[in-house]
């Protein structure tokens, strides 16, 4: 069973058909589909889905704080589902593809108090850019 539907069974959220699948195809390292490819890959395992009950779906996951809606640059709207874990993202400028990294240090406690304006800074976001391998041979 995936880490998601683990959470969400924990969580005693009710598993229809429709949100186990949704789950399902969220699970994985390094996803960050967005609603189209996650209704596309949902229809190919239950084909009667509706692209509907696929954002209700992921509205309510994000809502519930257990995948991370991700935007760059514009672009539609990405979810992952490594909510629970502490990452930034590295993103291909050209095709838009998404990686997990996990930076070394505490990038919160590197911001120095002079730049903090007087904020109680409670979370950081990091989004690395780049050209990835397939991009970069193309």
């Amino acid at each position: 069973m995936s880490d998601l539907l683990e959470r969400l069974r924990g969580r005693g959220w009710r598993l229809t058909a429709q949100r186990r699948v949704v789950a399902e195809v969220l699970d994985g390292d390094h996803v960050h589909y967005t609603a189209d490819e996650v209704h596309a890959k949902a229809a190919d395992l239950l084909p009667e889905i509706s692209r509907a009950t696929v954002y209700n779906t992921l509205g309510e996951l994000v809502s519930l704080g257990e995948i991370l809606e991700v935007s760059t640059d514009g672009r539609a709207k990405r979810y992952d589902p490594n909510a629970h874990h502490a990452h930034q993202h590295l993103v291909c400028s050209r095709c838009g593809t998404i990686r997990d990294v996990h930076p070394s240090g505490d990038l919160l406690a590197d911001l120095p108090a002079h730049e903090r304006f007087g904020f109680q800074v409670s979370a950081v976001e990091v989004t690395y850019r780049g050209i990835c391998p397939n991009c970069s041979t193309a």
